[in-house]
């Protein structure tokens, strides 16, 4: 492959926790994968406290860049992360999925969306590293 692989992180609304993902991943991995969050609905815009923390912790404004798109509205992929929705996950052709399984903060306290954002991080870090070292398993 003669570019970076291309991953997807998604879940149903697109609105909130594959955002942040896709938020994080352009942060803290765009020299290994380029980064698009997806969803089989859209919201109208990006969830506010999502929007909030990102920026006040990150210095990053989701809202300038990004916006809630549907599975249809983004490349071909390589990867698929899904965040863990209660309902069945979205599916996308790939050559290798995982599930983070994340609970959905949204109507949560600061502190809980705060958590999730760092472990979407961490999870990040850890993909971008499984990527660099060869490590990720073909389906």
């Amino acid at each position: 492959m003669d570019r970076k692989p291309r991953v997807a992180f998604i879940c149903v609304h697109n609105s909130c926790r594959s955002q942040i993902a896709e938020a994080m991943g352009n942060l803290f991995a765009s020299d290994t994968f380029d980064s698009y969050s997806a969803g089989t609905e859209t919201k109208p815009r990006i969830n506010a406290d999502a929007v909030r923390l990102m920026k006040d912790r990150y210095g990053v404004d989701m809202e300038r860049c990004q916006y809630s798109k549907l599975l249809s509205d983004i490349p071909e992929v390589d990867i698929v992360v899904t965040m863990g929705c209660n309902v069945a996950c979205p599916a996308l052709p790939c050559r290798h999925r995982e599930d983070w399984g994340l609970d959905d903060p949204t109507g949560k306290d600061d502190e809980i969306f705060l958590q999730v954002m760092r472990t979407i991080r961490e999870r990040v870090l850890d993909l971008r590293a499984k990527i660099q070292n060869g490590l990720l398993e073909r389906e």
